[in-house]
């Protein structure tokens, strides 16, 4: 089983090239863009939560994530028109990532805490305690938030996958939901 290992991530979005031993042979390169969509893949098959998430009309302001969320970007590369980036989220007790969405899919670890994450129905589509990955698809029709509803930091690591120059997410009005 493949394990979600954010250094080796790391590593591999620093190099430009990967290399690989082939049947009967010695090295030969592989493109990173086809190692990244290898291992993107395997990484999808842990058992990642698909968030099946609507989008429904309305007039709220957009909602930006809580005081004292923070991220830390790890590494980051391109490869053709795709910007893969690891970043590192520590989200405080009490305090969320705001509504939103992306334009790319995210693949997500939980190393602390237990995240709480909710879909536009505000409905919780899943709790992942450490050691727990997602999946959030891409699109405004998979807006979502993201609460820490416990006593210590949360901190995600987290591989977005962008089209290249999109920004991490975009905010979204609350869906008319009674929380933030």
């Amino acid at each position: 089983m493949w394990v979600f290992n954010p250094d080796k991530i790391a590593a591999f979005l620093n190099s430009r090239t990967r290399y690989e031993t082939a049947l009967g042979g010695g090295p030969r390169t592989v493109s990173p863009e086809r190692t990244v969509m290898r291992n993107l893949s395997r990484l999808g098959a842990i058992g990642a939560v698909l968030l099946a998430l609507s989008f429904p009309a309305g007039a709220a302001r957009a909602t930006p994530g809580g005081p004292g969320v923070t991220a830390k970007t790890i590494a980051r590369t391109t490869v053709g028109d795709r910007d893969y980036i690891l970043r590192e989220i520590t989200v405080p007790p009490g305090q969320g990532t705001g509504w939103h969405y992306h334009d790319g899919t995210l693949y997500g670890h939980v190393r602390q805490g237990t995240l709480s994450h909710f879909d536009a129905t505000c409905a919780s589509d899943g709790v992942y305690p450490a050691g727990s990955s997602l999946r959030e698809p891409s699109g405004a029709d998979h807006v979502h938030i993201g609460q820490n509803r416990g006593s210590t930091d949360i901190v995600l690591e987290v591989l977005y996958v962008l089209p290249h120059g999109a920004p991490f997410s975009q905010d979204a009005p609350n869906p008319g939901c009674d929380f933030e």
